[in-house]
């Protein structure tokens, strides 16, 4: 029987998932000293493969970390593993970067230590015709992470917690509030649609810059206007549309917020177009050329 788990890539090696193995003094495990990018996989082909990586490279320059790949060694990397995972259909990868193992539990940088990188792919998750007619709902939350979330830290917690509140809600999402105004969700980047106008926060360094947020704003550019401005939380609630944006779902719409209607309380005619765009979008990256560059 064939093992259902699939293979990753660990330090060098390829192994099944369920063969992986680090060391419990990895800083990663505990510190929380880590990064991670997350890339989708539409019928084995990457997905804004420069986007993702240019934004790992920017998380580890922010840690200190020397990034232990180029580009186009972390893409062959990842080449590699999706065909060892079969190559042809919908995944996304996971990557993590660690600043490795030292014998001892130290707060400051160890002199001289080897990171740790492991990546896995796992199956995209399935946006079902029911939430497509209906759309997701969504709680807010008043802000408690860390100062850094531009970051792509593999420190969750905050972010954990606030998904299993939004889930004990009944919810598909938390969106993260500060000072009345909306920042993005637990897991992803938040767009509303006002009078014809897109409208997404800005980004700082309470804002995880969305790589999945910047193609959406550049498939809407000449078919309606943006604005990227603060939205407030009353904006947010009295909006016409509100949709959530992340690299393994890419642009979902918000129907209920903290049990209100949003608009209507079915999916609008902006996101339509836009989930027709990214559709569009998919096909074209299936008609390119596998050996392009920035596929």
């Amino acid at each position: 029987m064939p093992d259902p788990l699939p293979q990753c890539y660990l330090n060098g090696e390829y192994l099944a998932l369920r063969d992986a193995r680090i060391s419990p003094l990895d800083r990663g495990f505990l510190f929380g000293d880590s990064v991670y990018e997350v890339l989708p996989v539409f019928g084995g082909r990457m997905f804004l493969f420069r986007e993702h990586f240019d934004r790992l490279a920017r998380s580890l320059r922010e840690i200190r970390l020397e990034n232990p790949h180029t580009h186009e060694q972390w893409r062959g990397i990842l080449d590699q593993l999706i065909a060892l995972n079969g190559g042809g259909s919908d995944s996304y990868i996971y990557v993590q970067v660690s600043r490795g193992m030292e014998y001892g539990r130290n707060h400051a940088f160890p002199a001289v230590v080897k990171p740790t990188v492991f990546v896995m792919a796992s199956p995209m998750p399935v946006f079902t015709d029911e939430q497509r007619a209906t759309g997701l709902s969504a709680i807010t939350l008043e802000d408690f992470r860390w100062g850094r979330c531009d970051i792509k830290s593999t420190s969750l917690l905050a972010n954990v917690l606030m998904k299993q509140q939004a889930a004990d809600a009944g919810a598909s999402e938390a969106l993260i509030v500060r000072d009345g105004q909306v920042l993005e969700g637990s897991s992803s980047s938040v767009f509303i649609v006002k009078g014809g106008v897109l409208i997404t926060p800005p980004n700082s360094h309470r804002i995880l810059p969305g790589t999945t947020r910047d193609a959406a704003l550049s498939l809407a550019t000449n078919v309606m206007p943006i604005e990227i401005r603060s939205i407030a939380l009353e904006e947010l609630r009295a909006a016409d549309e509100v949709w959530i944006s992340a690299a393994t779902r890419d642009v979902l719409p918000v129907t209920r917020v903290d049990g209100a209607p949003i608009g209507s309380g079915r999916p609008g005619p902006a996101w339509l177009r836009m989930a027709d765009s990214f559709l569009q979008l998919r096909q074209q990256l299936a008609d390119t050329p596998a050996d392009t560059p920035g596929r």
